[in-house]
C-alpha cells in the first residue's frame, strides 16, 4: 500500500506540460470547422457541475473563437474569501514559459538575439561547473534540451534565490545531466536563465520588459510576473484538499520568475489567446515557436504540441503549483482558444480536467466530471490509520515496562522505521521519479493525509521506543538493587 501510494505521489509531479503527439505549425481555422458552437451558458453550466462534484473553490475560464471573446468569467472564491471574477489575478504557473519564450523571440525578430548562438554570448554571467555548459544555446533553453535537469541540479530543494540574477548565479557549482542538445529534460531553470537573458539584453527588469513588450501592447492590464511565493497576492493563493475539504494554505517556498511567475486574469488571457490567433510574431517566428525539437516530438519553444481526443491538432501548455493549476489551449483548425485557472494544487489537476471538459464540448462530446470519491476514501483510510497509530502508541507507552521484561533492547529498532522513512521522503521521491527533485514540505502538499499519518507514525515509534528503553533501564537498575548484599 505504501509503495503504491509513493509511486502515485511521484507520478503527480511529472510535468503536466508534456503533450500527447506532434503538430507542425499553427494554421488558420478551416473554412468548415468540425467544432460545435460553445456558449457562455454552456460553459457556466459545466463549471457549476464540476465545482459541485469536486469542491474546487475558485475557477477562472476564458474561451475565444478567432478574434472574438466567447466568454471570460470567474467562479467561486479566492483563498481570502473574495469572489473570483474575470479580472481576478491568479497564478498561471508554467504557462508563464510561453510568455518568456515570446519575450526571447521578440528579441530574435529584432535582431538582438540568435536562437542558435551560445547563451554566454548574451549572458556572460551564465557559468556552470560543467564545461559543456558553454555550448548551451538560446534555443536549447527554450526547447528544454540544454542538458540541465533535476537529477544534476536540485533546483527545488536547494536554498531558493530571490532574483533572476541569483537564479543564474547559483548555477556556478551545478553540473549537467547530459551534453547540450542530446536529450530533452523539462527543467524550470532553463526558463529562469532565459528570463535573465531577456533582462540583460533588454536592459531592464524582466517584469518591466514583459509589461512594456507583451502585457501593455496586448491590453493585459491586470497581468504581471513575480519572483517568489512571497510575492503572491491574496487572490492568487490556493488550496489543498483533505478529507473532502479545501484548505487555504500558502504556496511552499519557491522561486518562479521566468518559469512560473506570471499572474493573469480570465479577461487578460482571452486577449492573449486572441493575440496568438492573430500572430504575436511574424509567420516564420510563429512557426519557429510551435515546431517541436528534434529530440522531443511534442515540446517546442514554450508550447507543447499534440492532438485532442477528437483528432484535432492542439498547441497548449499547462502549469502546476502545489496550491493552484492552470492550462492554455489553442485549437488552430477550429479557431478556438481556452484558458483555465483553478486555485487547487497539482495533486488534483483541476485546471487540466476543466480544460479537457471544455475541449470535449467544442468537439461535440459530453464533458466528463471527475469524482473525488476515491481520493476521499484514501483520505479517510489514512485518517483512520492516524487515529489507530495514536491509540497503539499510547498502549505501547503504557505497557513499555511489561514489554521490556520480555524482549531484547534491539527489538525497538523496527519502531524507528517510520521516522527514517519520514526523514528521507525527498530521497524516496527522487528514486521513484528517476531523479525528480522536491522539498520535504512539498510532499506534504502533494498528499497531506498520508504524510499526517507518516509523521504521526514516526513520532509514535520514537516515543514507544524511548519508553521501552527507559523501561528496560529501570528494570535493570531494579534487578541490580535486588541482587546487592543482604
Amino acid at each position: 500500500m505504501l509503495r503504491n501510494t509513493l509511486a502515485a505521489l511521484a507520478l503527480t509531479l511529472l510535468p503536466s506540460t508534456i503533450a500527447l503527439s506532434a503538430l507542425s505549425a499553427l494554421s488558420a481555422p478551416s473554412a468548415t470547422p468540425a467544432a460545435a458552437e460553445i456558449t457562455p451558458a454552456a460553459v457556466d453550466a459545466f463549471v457549476a457541475r464540476y465545482r459541485a462534484a469536486t469542491g474546487v473553490p475558485g475557477v477562472a475560464v476564458a474561451v475565444t473563437h478567432g478574434t472574438r471573446v466567447v466568454h471570460a468569467a470567474g467562479y467561486g472564491r479566492t483563498a481570502a474569501g473574495d469572489p473570483v471574477t474575470a479580472d481576478t489575478p491568479m497564478a498561471v504557473a508554467s504557462v508563464s514559459k510561453s510568455f518568456t519564450a515570446l519575450a526571447v523571440m521578440q528579441l530574435v525578430e529584432r535582431g538582438r538575439v540568435e536562437l542558435d548562438r551560445p547563451v554566454r554570448t548574451y549572458l556572460p554571467e551564465f557559468t556552470m561547473a560543467d564545461p559543456r555548459a558553454a555550448a548551451i544555446t538560446v534555443r536549447q533553453l527554450l526547447d528544454q534540451t540544454s542538458g540541465m535537469a533535476d537529477s544534476a541540479f536540485r533546483e527545488k530543494s536547494l536554498p531558493q534565490p530571490s532574483t533572476l540574477r541569483g537564479a543564474v548565479a547559483r548555477l556556478k557549482t551545478a553540473g549537467l545531466a547530459a551534453a547540450p542538445g542530446t536529450v530533452h529534460r523539462y527543467h524550470n531553470t532553463n526558463y529562469q536563465v532565459a528570463a535573465r537573458l531577456v533582462e540583460v539584453v533588454a536592459g531592464r527588469p524582466f517584469a518591466d520588459h514583459l509589461r512594456a513588450s507583451v502585457f501593455e501592447p496586448l491590453g493585459m492590464r491586470h497581468s504581471t510576473t513575480i519572483d517568489t511565493d512571497r510575492d503572491l497576492p491574496a487572490s492568487a493563493r490556493g488550496h489543498l484538499y483533505a478529507l473532502g475539504l479545501s484548505v487555504p494554505l500558502p504556496e511552499p517556498a519557491g522561486f518562479g520568475n521566468g518559469s512560473g511567475g506570471v499572474l493573469s486574469t480570465a479577461s487578460d488571457l482571452a486577449r492573449w489567446l486572441i493575440a496568438q490567433h492573430r500572430g504575436v510574431l511574424s509567420p516564420a517566428g510563429m512557426r519557429e515557436m510551435r515546431t517541436p525539437s528534434r529530440l522531443d516530438d511534442s515540446y517546442a519553444l514554450g508550447w507543447s504540441a499534440g492532438t485532442t481526443p477528437g483528432g484535432e491538432p492542439v498547441i497548449q501548455h499547462g502549469g502546476d503549483l502545489f496550491t493552484s493549476t492552470a492550462y492554455q489551449v489553442l485549437l488552430p483548425r477550429s479557431g478556438y482558444g481556452l484558458a483555465v485557472m483553478a486555485n487547487t494544487g497539482m495533486a488534483f489537476s483541476d485546471a487540466r480536467a476543466l480544460k479537457d471538459g471544455l475541449v470535449a464540448m467544442i468537439e461535440g462530446r459530453a464533458p466528463e466530471v471527475p469524482s473525488r470519491s476515491s481520493y476521499l476514501a484514501v483520505d479517510v483510510l489514512f485518517a483512520a490509520l492516524t487515529l489507530a497509530t495514536i491509540v497503539l502508541a499510547w498502549r505501547g507507552v503504557v505497557r513499555a515496562r511489561r514489554w521490556a521484561a520480555r524482549r531484547r533492547w534491539w527489538w525497538v529498532l523496527p519502531l524507528l522505521a517510520p521516522a527514517a522513512l519520514c526523514a528521507s521522503m525527498s530521497a524516496v521521491f527522487r528514486v521513484l521519479s528517476r531523479g525528480g527533485d522536491i522539498m520535504w514540505i512539498q510532499v506534504v502538499y502533494l498528499y497531506p493525509t498520508f504524510m499526517a499519518w507518516l509523521v504521526t507514525a514516526a513520532v509514535a515509534g520514537v516515543l514507544v521506543a524511548v519508553a521501552r528503553l527507559a523501561g528496560r533501564y529501570a528494570l535493570r537498575r531494579a534487578s541490580r538493587g535486588t541482587a546487592g548484599p543482604a
